[in-house]
């Protein structure tokens, strides 16, 4: 049991290891040799574990899909237990379009603590033999369009706007925030992204809706965060 658990250890260490410098330096650049010694095991600990620079890419990837995987499923518990309290589409939840903001806020704290995430939505832009569907960025599109698929189901999208087109501007946003953010952690901030949403959500929601949606997210124990006092509401569309 002891020995599994050192294997554990170790490929964890290896993955972490990877992950930071992939995220560093890029994965073209990066040598097993390094990722091994940043991991403090040897290269023999290493090739028992991965055969390749690929494979180590590859488990990266997966670690880093079971994360936004989490992200993504919480956000679907939030709008259960919004839907359960108070019905979905209710005004005090927010309904689908709530979930959509608290979820890219989730990412958002992932991307900016947790280097695993981070180098696995990088690994979407690099010539890595990975799996065929693994591109973390697509899964996140798929995402965005279903919740905004919802909430047009549930009427809380202006009657203009399609889900598809506002899908495409929260991926582009959310995406743009987690590659600026690599080298300016503000871009990862609260205060930036309830900005963004702050912009978009009177263009994106019914008045009705609007009443609702909490800009900064819907997250215990974050007041003051990032100096934005949250719950920071929108209660009115521009030019209004």
């Amino acid at each position: 049991m002891a020995q599994q658990e050192r294997a554990v250890r170790t490929r964890n260490a290896l993955i972490e290891s990877a992950a930071e410098l992939f995220c560093k330096d890029g994965f073209d650049v990066v040598s097993l040799s390094t990722i091994s010694a940043r991991a403090g095991v040897s290269n023999g600990a290493l090739h028992f574990h991965f055969a390749s620079k690929a494979a180590l890419a590859v488990a990266v990837w997966e670690a880093a899909a079971q994360r936004l995987r989490r992200i993504t499923v919480e956000g679907r518990a939030r709008s259960e237990a919004a839907a359960t309290a108070g019905g979905s589409g209710a005004t005090g939840s927010g309904g689908s379009l709530q979930v959509l903001v608290d979820t890219t806020h989730a990412l958002l704290r992932g991307l900016r603590h947790d280097v695993i995430l981070r180098a696995g939505f990088d690994l979407s832009e690099s010539p890595v033999p990975v799996a065929a569907g693994a591109d973390l960025r697509r899964r996140w599109q798929t995402w965005v369009e279903g919740v905004l698929a919802e909430a047009a189901r549930e009427g809380a999208l202006a009657r203009d706007v399609s889900p598809q087109d506002a899908a495409h501007a929260v991926v582009a946003a959310t995406v743009g925030f987690g590659a600026l953010g690599s080298r300016n952690a503000q871009w990862l901030s609260q205060s930036m992204l309830t900005r963004f949403w702050a912009l978009l959500l009177p263009r994106l929601a019914t008045e009705a809706a609007l009443k609702g949606l909490v800009a900064s997210g819907r997250r215990e124990g974050t007041a003051g965060v990032d100096g934005v006092p949250p719950p920071f509401r929108v209660t009115a569309r521009s030019g209004a």
